[in-house]
């Protein structure tokens, strides 16, 4: 049986394996989203600006994907 590597910060934040549509934008902005999240988690020297930083990356994500997949106005 393969094992299952733990998943890192970024990728528990973004919900990174959650995209029922499969649109391939969403997985883009998520991935670039896990890159930053999981870099400030690495560096990150002062734990309140680490939390808000990566907090603020995560609603940056929802709100782009709302923005992406928002269905037209009729």
């Amino acid at each position: 049986m393969k094992e299952k590597k733990p998943i890192t910060e970024g990728e528990h934040r973004v919900r990174i394996d959650f995209n029922p549509s499969g649109d391939t934008r969403v997985t883009e902005i998520k991935s670039l989203a896990v890159e930053l999240i999981d870099l400030v988690h690495f560096y990150g020297k002062d734990d309140r600006c680490t939390a808000l930083a990566m907090t603020a990356f995560e609603e940056g994500v929802m709100w782009a994907v709302k923005s992406i997949t928002k269905p037209d106005r009729k």
